[in-house]
């Protein structure tokens, strides 16, 4: 069974700065894509960045400007870091990657709060 565990979570200030970490335990080339999702009790899962095998991102609107997801091939380890949070941040972050089968896996989930 994949395992993805994600790290970095917890309570900061409006305007301050967050970086979030998955570590997985098998090769990140196995996965053809890999992201960060998040969600807030009452609403529906969603796309905050991802990363393509062959390096392209995506974003969500929201966070442009603000997010950036990297990839550590040596480290086996994902990375969002986060500036400028605001309040409407505040999620449970996931972490995913969907493998060579399709198959989406992922983490548990990490607290991010954005206090203003």
């Amino acid at each position: 069974q994949v395992q993805l565990e994600e790290s970095g979570g917890g309570s900061v200030q409006a305007g301050g700065s967050q970086r979030l970490s998955c570590t997985v335990d098998i090769s990140v080339f196995n996965f053809w894509r890999m992201g960060w999702h998040r969600q807030v009790p009452g609403r529906e899962r969603e796309l905050v960045a991802e990363m393509i095998a062959d390096g392209r991102t995506n974003y969500a609107d929201s966070v442009k400007g603000r997010f950036t997801i990297s990839r550590d091939d040596v480290k086996n380890a994902l990375y969002l870091e986060m500036n400028n949070l605001k309040p409407e941040d505040s999620a449970v972050y996931y972490c995913m990657g969907t493998g060579r089968n399709r198959f989406d896996y992922w983490g548990q989930g990490t607290q991010v709060t954005v206090s203003s």
